[in-house]
C-alpha cells in the first residue's frame, strides 16, 4: 500500500488549474509523468518514488481529473489544448527543458509533446524544450490511424471508443459514472492483467463520484479528432501522409496482453521513430506501470541511464 503524495495547485497560462505531484530535487532534470484514462497521478505511484531520489518528478492530474479544472464542453478537450497544458505546466514550474513519460491517454500526449518539442520540432515556441520520451502502451499516432482503417482486430478493440462518444451513453454516466460505462463498453472482455489493490479501487471510485470529472474523462474522447470505424465499414488504407519522424531517445514499453492496444501497434514504429528502444512486458495488461512496475522501472533506469 503506497500512501498519498503531496500536491500543490498550479495555475496555468491555458486557463486551467491542476494539482501536481512535484517530488525530488528542484534542480535535477525533470520527468513529468501523464496519467491516462480513467486514473490520475496514481498511475506512477511504484515510479515517483523510485525516480525522485534522481529526477524533479512532476505527475498532474491532468485537466478533467480528480480535484484539477474540469471544463465540460468537448472543446475543451481537443489533443493542441492537452499538449498546451503540459508546456503551460512546465512554465509555471519553471523547468525549461525535460523528459515527457505517458501511459494510456497520457502517453498520446506525450506523442503529441515529443512531436513539438523535439528540437526542430511541430511548434516553434516549444522546439527544444523535450530531450527524451517514455511512452507505455500509447500507440503512436501515425500508426494507430492506419490500423483503425486496415486491421480488424484494432478495430474491434478500439469499439468502446464509439461507445464513450455515443450520446445514448449519457444517461449512463449521469446515473452509474464512470464505472457504468467500462461495465457496459467492455462486456465480456475482461482486462487481463493484475488487478489494483482494494485501497486504490476505492480512490477510483471517490474519483468517480463526480459526475463533472466523469463527462470530462469521457470528453478527451469525445475531443479526439481520431475516427474510429465501425465494424461493418470497408477496410483501407488511408491516403498516404507524410508524418513527422521523432528524433530524440524514446523508449516504448509495451505490455503484450493488452485488450485495447494489441502489439501490432509497435510494427513500423522504427521508420517513425528511428532509434527508437522497445521494451515488451509479457504477462501485463495495459495498465503496465502499476500491473509491472520493476520492469517499467528498470526498463527506464536503463535507458534514462544511456541517454
Amino acid at each position: 500500500m503506497i500512501g498519498d503524495f503531496e500536491q500543490r495547485r498550479v495555475t496555468l497560462s491555458t486557463g486551467v488549474d491542476l494539482d501536481v505531484v512535484d517530488m525530488g530535487p528542484r534542480d535535477g532534470p525533470a520527468l513529468i509523468f501523464l496519467h491516462g484514462f480513467p486514473e490520475s497521478h496514481r498511475t506512477w505511484r511504484h515510479q515517483l518514488p523510485h525516480f525522485s531520489g534522481r529526477f524533479r518528478c512532476i505527475a498532474p492530474d491532468q485537466r478533467g481529473y480528480r480535484g484539477s479544472s474540469k471544463p465540460q464542453d468537448v472543446e475543451s478537450y481537443t489533443p493542441d489544448k492537452l499538449i498546451a497544458d503540459i508546456f503551460a505546466l512546465a512554465d509555471a514550474l519553471d523547468v525549461q527543458k525535460f523528459t515527457i513519460v505517458g501511459h494510456d491517454w497520457g502517453g498520446a500526449i506525450a506523442w503529441g509533446v515529443a512531436l513539438g518539442g523535439q528540437p526542430g520540432g511541430l511548434h516553434p515556441a516549444w522546439a527544444g524544450r523535450v530531450t527524451r520520451a517514455v511512452i507505455a502502451n500509447a500507440p503512436h499516432p501515425g500508426i494507430f490511424g492506419r490500423l483503425l482503417a486496415t486491421d480488424p482486430e484494432q478495430r474491434a478493440a478500439s469499439q468502446y471508443i464509439r461507445t464513450f462518444r455515443d450520446p445514448a451513453s449519457d444517461a449512463i454516466i449521469e446515473e452509474h459514472g464512470i464505472a457504468g460505462i467500462l461495465a457496459h463498453a467492455f462486456e465480456g472482455r475482461v482486462p487481463s492483467g493484475g488487478l489494483q489493490p482494494a485501497d486504490e479501487i476505492g480512490r477510483l471510485l471517490k474519483d468517480w463520484e463526480d459526475r463533472d470529472n466523469c463527462r470530462a474523462m469521457i470528453n478527451w474522447y469525445r475531443g479526439s479528432p481520431i475516427n474510429v470505424p465501425a465494424m461493418d465499414e470497408p477496410y483501407a488504407e488511408p491516403p498516404a501522409a507524410p508524418f513527422p519522424k521523432l528524433t530524440i531517445p524514446t523508449l516504448v514499453v509495451w505490455a503484450l496482453d493488452d485488450v485495447a492496444l494489441p502489439p501490432c501497434n509497435l510494427d513500423g514504429i522504427e521508420e517513425l521513430v528511428p532509434g527508437v528502444t522497445i521494451v515488451k512486458v509479457p504477462d501485463s495488461g495495459h495498465f503496465v506501470p502499476w500491473d509491472a512496475p520493476d520492469a517499467v522501472n528498470a526498463a527506464m533506469d536503463e535507458f534514462l541511464a544511456r541517454h
